[in-house]
């Protein structure tokens, strides 16, 4: 041995760097969480999708239920009389109108559902 000692030798273990991600890359899930301006562009996106398909179907049901009283008032425009509020109405309210609302209600949830799988793809990062 030596009069003089030898410096002790540490060994630092720690994840190898071929394992780091690069610096400037995080997930979409983290920028949510952190509520970054990304995050909050991530969030926007979606309330936005999500608004236009329920003002899409708003607007589909608007229109289906305010054309009735101009259908049903038709018939006065030609002969006088408006149109009674027998089977013809209410066919026209239950074989017309209710399918209607319903594949419009359909298609919402679809729509609102699918928006909602294609965020979690984004932020999952698949």
């Amino acid at each position: 041995m030596s009069s003089e000692q030898r410096p002790r030798r540490e060994v630092v273990t720690g994840v190898p760097r071929s394992a780091r991600r690069p610096p400037g890359h995080t997930h979409a899930r983290s920028e949510i969480s952190e509520h970054t301006t990304l995050g909050a562009t991530y969030v926007r996106s979606l309330m936005r999708s999500q608004l236009r398909a329920a003002l899409l179907a708003l607007t589909t049901l608007v229109l289906c239920v305010a054309t009735l009283p101009l259908l049903f008032a038709l018939p006065a425009a030609f002969d006088g009389e408006p149109l009674s509020p027998g089977p013809v109405v209410w066919g026209t309210l239950g074989f017309a109108v209710h399918p209607i609302m319903w594949l419009t209600a359909r298609r919402y949830v679809r729509r609102a559902e699918r928006n909602e799988r294609d965020f979690l793809r984004l932020v999952e990062g698949r």
